[in-house]
């Protein structure tokens, strides 16, 4: 196989017996080698300086500094590197702070060796994918955290919206100038990313950024 083709990893866990199991699945398909170990964090930057490698398995509970403070480090040295967080905690405010800081992956240490392969050729193979192991309940805390914020008053109005009311029929519902409604129809479609007043509410729907409707007759 020629080298170009490889998958370069490096392996961050102060377990060696855990990097050691590691090292034997991925090297067991012949498309990866392990060209680097680390047992904190401190050794983990200065390795991932000097191997340069494609991914990163990285323990979140690695000895030394906070885990965003070492992938924003590695990041940093070296930016084409992909990192996959190997962890036994599914928590939902560590794991917005880490896709912050740019991680490619976060896998529960649960996972069976044909999730993590597979996850880690995904990244390598598609750079701005993110690979989510995790439960049902902390990927739907990510959502919502990061999804669009609405004003009450763009609310009201896309709720109403979503009715099939026109701009002048929302307007006397709300006690608001026509042009008052359109602005801040302008503004939702600008934070929903919408094409439509369709689009809009669909993707309102989806964040459960507004209730489900029943149409109702116009006014």
């Amino acid at each position: 196989m020629e080298a170009e083709q490889i998958i370069t990893i490096a392996l961050v866990d102060d377990h060696a017996l855990f990097r050691e199991g590691l090292r034997e699945i991925l090297e067991s398909d012949g498309d990866m080698r392990v060209v680097g170990e680390a047992g904190d964090s401190a050794a983990a930057v200065t390795m991932v300086g000097r191997t340069l490698p494609d991914i990163v398995l990285l323990d979140v509970e690695i000895p030394g500094e906070e885990v965003t403070e070492t992938v924003s480090r590695i990041r940093g040295l070296s930016p084409d590197t992909r990192i996959i967080i190997l962890s036994m905690y599914d928590g939902p405010q560590l794991l917005s702070r880490l896709l912050g800081a740019g991680i490619r992956g976060y896998l529960l240490k649960s996972v069976h060796r044909h999730e993590l392969i597979a996850a880690v050729r995904s990244v390598h193979e598609e750079p701005t994918r993110v690979v989510l192991a995790v439960s049902r309940n902390s990927l739907a805390q990510v959502e919502a955290a990061s999804a669009p914020t609405l004003s009450d008053k763009e609310l009201e109005v896309l709720q109403l919206a979503a009715q099939a009311l026109s701009n002048s029929q929302i307007a006397r519902r709300l006690g608001l100038a026509e042009a008052t409604v359109k602005r801040h129809m302008r503004n939702i479609f600008v934070k929903l990313n919408a094409v439509s007043r369709i689009d809009a509410v669909n993707k309102a729907l989806a964040a459960s950024l507004i209730a489900p409707y029943t149409r109702i007759d116009p006014d």
